[in-house]
């Protein structure tokens, strides 16, 4: 997969280095080199690009804020002289963090993240379409239709799917996060830490609780926003 990139970055030599650094990297296409995010604002709003390479010290409009304005497809490499800056990098969801001066070494291995992210995506596309998944369990490869999910559980280093009636629970190896990222949204939420619920299936909220036949799941302070979020959106007013 070819990635098409840009860079902002308001110093010349910086700039220079990484689009040199770009051009001879097959999985990219740099298609502009701006010095200022007000000037790349338009371009890059109309023809957004996969991976833009970000500085964040600017006159004008900082990185930071300029991150916040572009697509949510667009993925963010911050590139800075300055190390402080990390933490708000990953805020806006920065999909890496490059400090002056940038090795191609450390240039590739960002590359390589993004890629993968990119790869991920596509694979999540296609299992979405697909209407399931297969999940390992034990020994064996179990498929899961996603219309048979009702909730997830995480329990420890598993997770524990629970189904509509007559299918007993499957228990697999595998993260929260990892499963909330594949499964598709808005019809599957994090409702808690330990929770993700099928929302098609939800029965009722009472209290605070999600009632998905006899079982009443927590809606926790963390996930209460996007909880609500979604249900304004389903309640007739």
């Amino acid at each position: 997969m070819i990635l098409k990139c840009a860079i902002i970055d308001d110093e010349p030599l910086a700039a220079e280095l990484l689009a040199s650094y770009a051009k001879k990297t097959p999985e990219l296409n740099l298609v502009g080199t701006y010095d200022s995010a007000i000037t790349a604002m338009k371009e890059l709003r109309d023809n957004p690009v996969d991976l833009l390479f970000l500085d964040i010290q600017m006159p004008e409009l900082s990185g930071l804020e300029f991150a916040n304005l572009l697509p949510k497809n667009t993925k963010i490499i911050f590139t800075t002289a300055f190390d402080r800056y990390a933490i708000e990098g990953y805020k806006v969801n920065a999909a890496d963090y490059l400090l002056k001066p940038i090795s191609y070494d450390t240039f590739l291995v960002a590359v390589s993240k993004v890629a993968e992210l990119f790869k991920d995506n596509e694979r999540m596309k296609s299992m979405n379409s697909d209407g399931f998944i297969y999940i390992k369990s034990e020994y064996k490869l179990i498929r899961i239709d996603y219309d048979d999910i009702l909730y997830v559980e995480g329990v420890k280093d598993y997770i524990k799917l629970y189904f509509t009636a007559g299918k007993k629970p499957v228990m697999s190896l595998m993260n929260m996060k990892k499963m909330e990222d594949y499964l598709p949204k808005p019809q599957f939420l994090r409702v808690h830490r330990s929770f993700i619920v099928n929302m098609a299936k939800v029965e009722m909220i009472d209290r605070g609780r999600i009632v998905i036949g006899e079982s009443f799941i927590p809606i926790s302070e963390s996930y209460k926003e996007i909880v609500q979020d979604y249900i304004d959106n389903h309640t007739l007013q």
